[in-house]
C-alpha cells in the first residue's frame, strides 16, 4: 500500500524491492514528494520533508542499508529535541515504507513527551511590548502581538497572513488553507476568527507603515519576525496561549474556542455532529467574551 491508501502501480513491485540492494536515483525521491504534494501539504511543509530526506540519502550514499539508517537515526538523535527527531523518523520511516523496505515497520519514532502548558499573562504580553517599544518595527510588532493573543491563531498561520486575510473595518480574519498560495492550517480546513477593537486600531496603524516601507514584502515575514522574538520575554507561538488562557479566565465556551483556534473536531461528539455555528453566531459570542 502507498502513502494515499493504494497500491502504487507505477513501480513494479520487484523493481521496488530491488532498491534494498541498488543505490536509490534522485527522481525517486521526487517522486515521493510528489506524491506527499497530493496530501496537500504547504510547500514549506514540502521543502522540509525533502531537506530531511536528502540529508539522510546523502548519508548512506543513496542506497538503502538498514546498518546506516540505523546509525544515522542514532547519530540526530541527541541533536534533535523529541518532537522535533518524532517529525524526522516518521518522516524517513514513510519513505522506506513507499520503497517497500520492509524492515521500515520496526522504525518506531520515539513517544511525544509530557507537555505541561506555559502560563501566560497579561504582565508577559506587557513585558514584550515594552521590550519592543525602541524598536524601528514596533507597529508591525504591536500588531503581530495583538492579532495573536484576540484571535488565537497559530504562529504559522500568523506568517501566512496577506492583507486581504484580515477584514479590518469588521474585525475578521480569514485563515486560509490554500497550499498553492503558501498557506496551511493544521486541519487542512480553512476558517474564520475575529480581532477586538484595539487589534483593529493598531493594524491600522501599521497598514500606514507597511504601505511606506519598500523592504517590507509581506505582512509578518516568518523569518524576519523569528528573529526579532530571539531573545523577546514570551515568543509568537505563546500569543495563542493567552488567547486560550485568557478565553477561559474570562469564561467563554470552550466549544467556541475550539471552532476559532482551528482545533480538531476528530472524537468532539458535540462539534462533529451538533454545534453548528454561523459567523454571526460566533461574532455575537467573541465580541460579548473579548470586547
Amino acid at each position: 500500500m502507498g502513502l494515499l491508501g493504494f497500491e502504487l502501480k507505477s513501480i513494479a513491485p520487484e523493481a521496488r524491492i530491488d532498491r534494498c540492494s541498488t543505490p536509490v536515483k534522485h527522481d525517486i525521491l521526487q517522486e515521493f514528494i510528489e506524491f506527499r504534494k497530493i496530501e496537500g501539504l504547504c510547500d514549506r511543509w514540502i521543502v522540509t520533508i525533502r531537506q530531511y530526506l536528502t540529508d539522510y540519502m546523502d548519508y548512506v550514499n543513496w542506497r538503502i542499508d538498514k546498518k546506516k539508517t540505523l546509525q544515522y537515526l542514532n547519530k540526530i538523535r541527541d541533536k534533535q529535541t523529541t518532537t522535533s527527531f518524532r517529525k524526522i523518523t516518521y518522516q524517513k520511516r514513510k519513505f522506506l515504507t513507499y520503497l517497500n523496505i520492509e524492515w521500515a515497520k520496526d522504525i518506531k519514532p520515539p513517544s511525544e513527551p509530557i507537555y505541561l502548558p506555559k502560563r501566560v499573562t497579561l504582565e508577559n504580553i506587557k513585558n514584550t511590548q515594552s521590550y519592543f517599544k525602541d524598536n524601528p518595527y514596533h507597529l508591525q510588532i504591536k500588531s503581530l502581538i495583538l492579532l495573536g493573543i484576540s484571535s488565537g491563531i497559530r504562529a504559522e498561520e500568523l506568517y501566512q497572513l496577506t492583507t486581504e486575510d484580515i477584514d479590518i473595518n469588521n474585525s475578521v480574519l480569514h485563515i486560509n488553507h490554500n497550499p498553492k498560495n503558501g498557506q496551511s492550517t493544521k486541519t487542512k480546513m480553512s476558517r474564520i476568527s475575529f480581532f477586538n477593537k484595539q487589534t483593529q486600531q493598531a493594524i491600522f496603524e501599521y497598514y500606514t507603515y507597511f504601505n511606506s516601507d519598500k523592504n517590507l514584502k509581506s505582512l509578518f515575514s516568518q523569518s524576519h519576525i523569528t528573529r526579532l522574538f530571539r531573545d523577546a520575554p514570551i515568543q509568537v507561538k505563546d500569543l495563542r496561549k493567552f488567547f486560550s488562557q485568557e478565553w477561559d479566565r474570562r469564561g467563554g465556551p470552550t466549544s467556541i474556542k475550539k471552532i476559532l483556534m482551528g482545533h480538531s473536531m476528530k472524537g468532539d461528539v458535540d462539534l462533529m455532529h451538533y454545534n453548528a455555528q454561523s459567523e454571526e453566531d460566533l461574532k455575537r459570542i467573541y465580541d460579548k467574551i473579548m470586547n
